[in-house]
């Protein structure tokens, strides 16, 4: 292979501590969810605090609560997160050891399935306190991509979910006997950082249309537009990267070399794949009601 970059020396661990005979550490990937949290979180509370972009001039909610929704949100994030996981990429293994469902610190989360969990704690919290759905859905979706994007990169920093094997000049070397099993390649193995195209579309692009389109062109007038506009953003991104993207273990077989998960006559999609066309069709069909109604003064 042509391309090829080192992977960079950095621990996955920021520091660590010895107490009471116990290892304690703070991972990348823990401050990685909870810095974006807190700026997603900030985000939305700005946008609650300046009435001038909601329809009336009526903010969908207070500061206050935006904050205790947080709470049932993060409860979404994780739950719904290790329930995917569970469900969408390794039933077998968990329903074969129920107890390891709950092992969260081994690994194992699914965005879609926190997605899932993130839209059942908001539409439980809407309703308990008569909030407009689709409005709190734009709130909501306004603070998702500073998570992403941070998260995308702790998974970099992690060495893990990397992309195929590519020559292309960016192609980066990630240690561990599995990101180097290529059976193809003779030297070294390097592969496409998908992890960090991740980042930049699903965070760092994504982020910078939604903040465009509430500041400037005044969106949360629009019920649904900036939440379908994350989802088919999301879900677009997700689909393209899935393509370099390697895909779990368990779905690649000596019959299935590209790991799809569903397949027919040697093209298919992968589960990544599959599970965000809902997200693309439920975004895009909620742009086009969006845009049906006049936006509201």
């Amino acid at each position: 292979m042509t391309g090829m970059i080192p992977f960079p020396d950095i621990s996955p661990e920021i520091f660590s501590i010895s107490l009471f005979g116990m290892e304690l550490a703070l991972r990348w990937y823990a401050l990685a969810y909870i810095v974006g949290i807190i700026i997603g979180w900030r985000l939305v509370v700005m946008t609650v605090k300046t009435p001038a972009l909601w329809p009336a001039r009526q903010p969908v909610m207070t500061p206050a609560q935006i904050e205790d929704m947080l709470t049932w949100i993060i409860l979404g994030v994780l739950l719904g997160g290790r329930l995917g996981y569970v469900l969408f990429y390794q039933p077998d293994v968990y329903l074969n050891d129920p107890l390891s469902i709950i092992a969260i610190w081994e690994g194992g989360m699914a965005f879609h399935g926190g997605m899932l969990g993130v839209v059942l704690a908001a539409w439980l919290y809407t309703r308990r306190h008569g909030i407009s759905r689709l409005s709190a859905a734009d709130a909501i979706a306004l603070g998702v991509p500073p998570g992403l994007l941070l998260g995308r990169i702790a998974n970099f920093i992690n060495a893990e979910l990397w992309g195929r094997p590519t020559d292309m000049p960016w192609g980066v070397v990630f240690p561990g006997r599995a990101a180097q099993f290529c059976p193809e390649v003779v030297s070294a193995c390097a592969r496409h950082p998908s992890q960090l195209y991740e980042a930049f579309l699903e965070g760092f692009v994504l982020l910078v249309l939604l903040l465009w389109m509430v500041w400037r062109h005044k969106a949360y007038k629009r019920p649904g537009l900036v939440c379908g506009t994350f989802l088919a953003g999301y879900g677009l991104s997700r689909f393209v990267v899935e393509f370099v993207r390697q895909p779990d273990a368990q779905f690649i077989s000596d019959g299935n070399p590209l790991g799809l998960a569903w397949h027919l006559g040697g093209y298919g999609l992968t589960m990544g794949q599959i599970l965000s066309l809902p997200m693309i069709l439920l975004g895009a069909w909620l742009i086009a009601r969006a845009r049906r109604k006049p936006a509201l003064a």
